[in-house]
């Protein structure tokens, strides 16, 4: 394996203000940066709306797994932060739409508040290539 770590760009990148790569690759490994429902200018999708967050979240993760050669059914660990617990079923349809068996590793946390304050679930993942 090839261990040469290499940053991976998107244009535009929403994240840039923030000083944060989108995703890093090192050898066949990437891991992407925590993912939540902006948009490629950088606006909050869906304030107030979980659904709509996490539909824009997980339609970032997919274009920053593309732009480093690999999509959705490459993931092996999920990492979700949400505000609030009670969307965990939520959660759940999500992986079955997102995911197929066998499904990712996950880990799944409440957190008090994200990055910004209208945000209400953050994913990050690692995923092959």
């Amino acid at each position: 394996m090839d261990d040469k770590a290499e940053p991976i760009a998107i244009d535009p990148d929403p994240l840039a203000p923030y000083a944060i790569a989108p995703a890093w690759r090192v050898g066949d490994l990437l891991f992407l940066s925590g993912q939540a429902a902006i948009d490629e200018e950088g606006t909050i999708v869906g304030e107030g709306d979980f659904d709509a967050q996490l539909a824009q979240t997980f339609a970032n993760i997919e274009r920053v797994l593309a732009a480093a050669g690999s999509d959705l059914s490459k993931i092996v660990k999920v990492t979700i932060y949400m505000t609030d617990m009670a969307h965990f079923p939520k959660i759940v349809e999500a992986r079955k739409r997102y995911f197929t068996p066998p499904y990712p590793a996950d880990t799944t946390v409440e957190v008090k508040s994200l990055a910004l304050p209208e945000l209400m679930v953050e994913i990050d993942v690692t995923a092959t290539v």
